[in-house]
């Protein structure tokens, strides 16, 4: 596979994973009702996300409620909410920045100056991959240890939603494509950066004077 369709692979998975980031920042189901004890059979279940609260009844109704106070939420929840947004927003930066100094495209002339351009649209899509990690763990952490704690009562206890693995999948896509096109491009740079230069060996002829021909 050349390194042009590497990169272009790699472009096409950064773009999934944050398209991936987007749905779940948007989702609702970062933490879900934990059914256990006397919860195995209820009525309703509660999803809570990083912007809104659900209730969905076992007939099939939901009701939402997006969060009154910004200032009253969670540190975890505030820190999800501006680290995805970040994402969000570097992931459409390292987008554009990769396509002008992709392969496939002439927005720049081809050099290290476009090998260099290319390999930060990678390392933004890294980035992206390792900011969107710290929420995701955050929350799976705080999931976990309250799931085990026995002073926490059992309806107050949650369980690791959907959001969060798509979280985690869409985590994987950005790491991967941004490692692919920073590879690419580095293997790319290596084998233009050194030209081969071929010059004739210039031999004398017999009046003194060097032959013409090696000038051809």
């Amino acid at each position: 596979m050349t390194s042009a369709a590497v990169e272009i692979l790699g472009l096409g998975l950064g773009i999934l994973g944050w398209v991936g980031v987007i749905l779940a920042c948007g989702l609702p189901m970062w933490q879900v009702s934990a059914f256990i004890d006397v919860n195995i059979v209820v009525a309703q279940t509660i999803w809570e996300g990083l912007w809104m609260n659900c209730v969905v009844q076992s007939t099939g109704q939901m009701q939402c409620k997006v969060y009154d106070s910004i200032l009253a939420l969670p540190p975890e929840v505030q820190a999800g909410r501006a680290l995805t947004v970040i994402v969000a927003l570097l992931g459409l930066v390292a987008l554009m920045v990769t396509v002008v100094g992709a392969q496939c495209t002439n927005c720049i002339r081809p050099g290290k100056m476009k090998s260099r351009i290319v390999i930060a649209g990678g390392a933004i899509y890294i980035l992206c991959g390792v900011l969107v990690l710290i929420p995701l763990c955050w929350f799976a952490n705080i999931v976990i240890s309250d799931f085990y704690d026995p002073t926490v009562p059992p309806s107050k206890k949650r369980e690791m939603g959907a959001a969060l693995y798509i979280g985690w999948a869409a985590t994987a896509l950005l790491l991967f494509g941004g490692c692919l096109i920073c590879c690419c491009s580095c293997y790319q740079r290596d084998e233009t950066s050194f030209p081969v230069k071929y010059s004739a060996p210039r031999r004398p002829t017999s009046n003194g004077e060097y032959d013409k021909k090696n000038y051809v």
